[in-house]
């Protein structure tokens, strides 16, 4: 397949896929269970989730990787099958995807924080990702998203321990932010400014930003974004704020609303637009229906 970045290079816009947790969750992940246990345990269910995905329009499908880290699985006792289990979840995405899509290595956060707000030091947080990297490089991805970052630190281990795994792959670096009356920042106080000559000189390709919010207002932390950088912008949106309906988690915005934000994004020249918390094949179809049309922003 071409490379990624050639195809932004010449103002091509590619749709990402959407949630994977809230996918899992709705197809029977036990609470308190590990999200990555499914790879070895239900493969199948990945299966699915790509395939609905990559039929909803979806040119990048991220592995069912997020918390596939040792010092994350750990937390579960499943540090031992690391490998095994970035390896399983590349092959199920590979199964459905073929050379029809792009495959996206995810990887997020260890849930350990470094010293000295914690008690992991950098040298034992680069390795934690360096042994995520091989995995899923040697299972052979596309390119690499590491995301929902909150602390550049962490964020910058991990762009370069997937660098130097595979120096070709492009490497996507997305942080989350709140807003505060001072703009935004990240929980350990980063600001987009900041995070641009970090990220990049770690080694990233493709910056951005996922989670934490709805549209609009991941629409303005895209405009902040682009008054830092010009190269290729990666926004995920979560499906608005969640609430409760009759016991059950609900996501407010609909894949109509999706089109009209993958618009707004559109006129910000954001390249890679995807979804986030609680979106489902829905809203990738209406991304890929947005991208595909074009059109006029309206006001969110």
């Amino acid at each position: 397949m071409e490379r990624i970045l050639d195809r932004f290079a010449r103002g091509e816009v590619l749709v990402a896929d959407g949630a994977m947790g809230t996918m899992l969750m709705a197809m029977g992940l036990p609470s308190g269970q590990s999200p990555e246990s499914i790879n070895l345990q239900r493969p199948d269910w990945l299966e699915d989730i790509a395939r609905r995905y990559l039929e909803a329009g979806a040119d990048i499908l991220q592995t069912n990787t997020f918390g596939g880290s040792p010092l994350k699985l750990a937390l579960y006792g499943l540090q031992a099958l690391t490998v095994a289990i970035n390896a399983a979840a590349v092959a199920a995405v590979r199964r459905v995807a073929g050379e029809r899509a792009y495959i996206a290595a995810s990887c997020g956060p260890s849930g350990r924080l470094l010293e000295p707000y914690g008690d992991v030091s950098e040298a034992e947080m680069a390795d934690n990702f360096r042994r995520q990297a091989r995995a899923l490089c040697e299972a052979g991805v596309d390119l690499v998203c590491v995301e929902t970052m909150s602390d550049l630190r962490e964020a910058v281990l991990a762009v370069r321990a997937f660098r130097e795994a595979a120096p070709d792959l492009a490497v996507a670096a997305t942080l989350t932010f709140d807003r505060t009356s001072r703009g935004f920042f990240t929980i350990m106080g980063n600001t987009v400014a900041e995070a641009v000559p970090a990220l990049t000189g770690a080694g990233a390709d493709i910056l951005g930003s996922n989670c934490g919010h709805g549209l609009a207002t991941m629409v303005e932390i895209a405009a902040e974004f682009r008054r830092h950088w010009t190269g290729p912008l990666l926004i995920q949106a979560n499906a608005g704020l969640p609430g409760m309906r009759d016991g059950v988690p609900f996501w407010p915005e609909t894949p109509e609303d999706f089109a009209a934000g993958a618009t707004a994004l559109l006129a910000l020249r954001v390249n890679l637009i995807g979804g986030c918390c609680g979106t489902t094949p829905a809203h990738t179809a209406a991304i890929r229906q947005a991208v595909d049309r074009g059109g006029r922003p309206r006001q969110l």
